[in-house]
């Protein structure tokens, strides 16, 4: 093990910890504020073709923004992940009703089976905007994921496919910002950082 990767271990651990330690309340305050500042930010609204991460327990909730983004008229996509590879696909979820009626994964994570035939952003046009989940973040944008590479894998095949990768927002808790993230070369910084 290189030490990047015993760096970015520690500091998965060191993060869980706090993140673990964050009342419910303070979460959905959180989350509320960052809601705020995304439907305010001009890419968000510019934005025709948005993928929105599934939150889990430790991340900023996103079930208001998948909502917000059908009320505006956005096509909305969601990850699609094969736990038994790093292939991710970001699929299109057409209404909130459809959103209500998926499965949930072992991740407690609601998403369309593998075999499901649905319509793939990079199939279809690409994407304008990937909100990002994470564990850790820099000011500067530097992300730590939870270590299988889904998020870095997909924003390659964007730029093969399309020749450029979409725009990225981390939503992110206070207690995710850190002065510095150990980063190799496979891991792509993400463009903006929006925390309450």
């Amino acid at each position: 093990m290189t030490a990047i990767r015993i760096a970015k271990s520690a500091l998965r651990k060191q993060i869980k910890t706090k993140l673990n330690e964050l009342k419910f309340s303070d979460k959905t305050l959180q989350s509320e504020a960052v809601h705020q500042k995304l439907f305010a930010h001009p890419i968000y609204v510019q934005s025709k073709r948005i993928s929105v991460f599934l939150n889990m327990d430790d991340e900023i909730q996103t079930e208001p923004i998948l909502k917000h983004a059908f009320e505006y008229g956005k096509s909305c996509y969601i990850p699609r992940y094969d736990s038994k590879t790093t292939f991710m696909d970001m699929v299109r979820l057409g209404s909130w009703e459809e959103y209500d009626a998926l499965p949930v994964t072992k991740w407690n994570i609601k998403q369309p089976p593998l075999d499901a035939t649905v319509e793939e952003a990079l199939s279809s046009g690409g994407l304008d905007l990937i909100l990002m989940p994470g564990l850790a973040f820099s000011k500067e944008g530097h992300r730590l994921g939870r270590g299988k590479g889904y998020y870095d894998t997909y924003l390659s095949r964007c730029r093969e496919v399309l020749g450029h990768a979409p725009s990225t927002i981390a939503l992110v808790y206070r207690e995710q910002l850190v002065d510095y993230v150990p980063v190799e070369r496979s891991d792509i910084p993400v463009d903006i950082v929006l925390t309450a």
